[in-house]
């Protein structure tokens, strides 16, 4: 077991040396390019996420407001017999 062990960590310092490498290959401008990318993409999924809220509250009011008679009075029937 041991072995095998020991065999699996010097597997993975190369790959983690290879990532170290990639970076460093890319560059600054590169790296801060990509970090751009990632911001303006977390702040449109924010936004889409913020519309889509936006919508299903908007759907939901619109259900409420064309309820018909014999719907609210099923809501409302058991609170109006405590009467």
């Amino acid at each position: 077991m041991a072995k095998k062990r020991n065999q699996q960590r010097s597997e993975n310092k190369p790959k983690e040396d290879g990532a170290l490498r990639l970076a460093d290959s890319l560059g600054e401008d590169v790296l801060s390019k990509l970090k751009e990318a990632k911001l303006e993409l977390s702040q449109a999924e924010a936004k889409a996420e913020e519309a889509r809220q936006e919508q299903l509250i908007k759907e939901k009011k619109e259900r409420e407001a064309n309820k018909s008679f014999a719907e609210l009075l099923d809501e409302y029937d058991g609170k109006t017999r405590k009467y």
